[in-house]
């Protein structure tokens, strides 16, 4: 097994109100197969006191098209589906307000490289 190790950004939480975040990189070594990606097209969280457990799961592309399908046609959904629980992360407080933030940073650059992309093919 390679020894690659990811980088991955942690943001502190600062020490004062109105401080800036200190920013550092941290490198996480793979343990076993942990360093390859697994695909999941579906979440939920589920809180405790002190942690959430994200939920990450996979559900058929072809279940997904046939919903999509039926809720255009206004047929009767199901009531449940079963899909495929690819892992579960239990993050606390801390750890979900950092996720939190790098997610918001990447969704906002997806978003405006977006609507970049839509204004060069209007003009």
């Amino acid at each position: 097994m390679a020894e690659t190790q990811k980088p991955a950004e942690k943001a502190a939480a600062p020490a004062a109100a109105g401080a800036k975040p200190i920013t550092m990189n941290v490198r996480l070594a793979p343990v076993n197969n942990s360093d390859q990606p697994l695909l999941a097209n579906i979440a939920t969280l589920n809180m405790s006191p002190g942690m959430g457990f994200v939920d990450f799961g996979f559900l058929e592309p072809g279940i997904l098209n046939a919903l999509q399908g039926m809720a255009t046609q206004g047929a009767k959904m199901p009531e449940e589906l079963n899909g495929k629980l690819v892992v579960r992360v239990a993050l606390g407080y801390d750890a979900m307000a950092n996720l939190h933030q790098q997610l918001s940073r990447a969704l906002t650059a997806i978003q405006a490289q977006q609507q970049g992309s839509a204004a060069k093919k209007t003009s």
